[in-house]
């Protein structure tokens, strides 16, 4: 009989697309908070199963546990078996972890070894894959040339990145990675932010995966983006890197992200709460003006005022105080955000970026 593979977790890393899947086989509540890349979840247990199990343990004992874990894992790996794997044939080779490498990728490796597939199970499991991350996240960035896109809010900064990436460029978009724009009305209404742990491998993904021999765009950013929290390795890398400012009409600038923010518009008692949150950097009477002017339907001109009046300052003194040599920065100058603009000034970012800094 054919037993699983055991291996650490810098082998099974070092060797990731050579499994045909990557099987979860924790509960989904702790498969929805973090996983390896690509990883798919088959859980021994699911949530109220776990915790069934676990108050079994606690109040009659273990032995009566790992009886009762043991008949609903037997029937969940016989389902999870004739539903995600009936089809694979006898080359299938699957990676399997769960928290720690223990009873529930144990139970599912071993009768996916007995099948005849070649099965590995990660030692240490998870725990063993965030400490590899979190190690992993200290040096990776720090052979990366970074390439900085500054610029007040709204110069169109991450749709440059876009465009750059398109373009065949290395691009570090931070803010799609947490799902949120950066500001306290940058929440994207459709989406929920990752948890630190999931944003934390996603950011390892992407870092790994860059070429050291071209330059990465990065956009800059506060070290929190929403409820994200750059790790501190890279949010030192990008204030000691080449820095490029694009500059934007205040118009331009307006009118952009008039378009971006358009879910403000039906969502009023939303923004008006955000804006609240602002009286004590502004005074009760600011909050009002820009209260009323949504009121009269003023949009242009309450976006204009939170330009001037709270976000230009803001990102100004942030910029001063995080890149010393923000005033030899070179400038690309964006007069719209068509895509002709844009693709003009994206072409302008990637030819600095082949530049030598100097």
């Amino acid at each position: 009989m054919k037993d699983p593979a055991i291996a650490p977790i810098e082998e099974v890393v070092a060797r990731l697309d050579e499994f045909n899947a990557v099987i979860d086989a924790r509960s989904p509540s702790e498969y929805a908070e973090d996983r390896l890349p690509g990883a798919i979840n088959a859980p021994v247990l699911d949530d109220a199963q776990r915790a069934l199990v676990g108050t079994t343990h606690a109040q009659i004992g273990a032995f009566e546990a790992r009886r009762l874990g043991a008949a609903i894992a037997a029937r969940n790996i016989g389902d999870q078996i004739d539903r995600l794997f009936a089809e694979r044939d006898r080359d299938f080779r699957p990676l399997v972890y769960c928290w720690r490498g223990g009873q529930r990728s144990g139970s599912l490796a071993t009768v996916m070894a007995r099948i005849g597939w070649r099965t590995t199970v990660i030692e240490g499991g998870y725990r063993a894959f965030r400490r590899h991350v979190i190690a992993e996240l200290e040096t990776l960035p720090k052979p990366l040339r970074l390439i900085v896109v500054g610029g007040r809010t709204g110069s169109a900064k991450s749709r440059l990145l876009e465009q750059i990436g398109l373009k065949g460029g290395q691009v570090l978009d931070l803010e799609k990675l947490a799902s949120h724009r950066g500001s306290l009305l940058g929440g994207l209404p459709t989406e929920t932010q990752p948890g630190q742990k999931r944003f934390e491998t996603m950011l390892w993904e992407r870092l790994r995966g860059f070429s050291t021999g071209q330059p990465v765009f990065v956009e800059s950013e506060s070290r929190k983006i929403g409820q994200c929290q750059i790790p501190g390795a890279l949010i030192e890398a990008i204030r000691a890197s080449q820095v490029a400012i694009v500059e934007a009409p205040i118009e331009v600038r307006s009118h952009f992200l008039l378009d971006e923010y358009q879910h403000f518009l039906k969502d009023v008692p939303r923004l008006f709460t955000l804006l609240d949150y602002m009286t004590p950097l502004h005074g009760a009477r600011r909050i009002g003006e820009w209260k009323t002017l949504v009121d009269t339907d003023h949009w242009p001109e309450l976006v204009e005022r939170l330009l001037l009046e709270h976000y230009d300052p803001s990102y100004d003194r942030s910029m001063k105080r995080n890149f010393d040599q923000l005033a030899a920065a070179p400038v690309v100058r964006l007069a719209a955000t068509t895509p002709a603009a844009l693709d003009q000034a994206a072409d302008e970012l990637i030819r600095l970026g082949e530049s030598k800094p100097g």
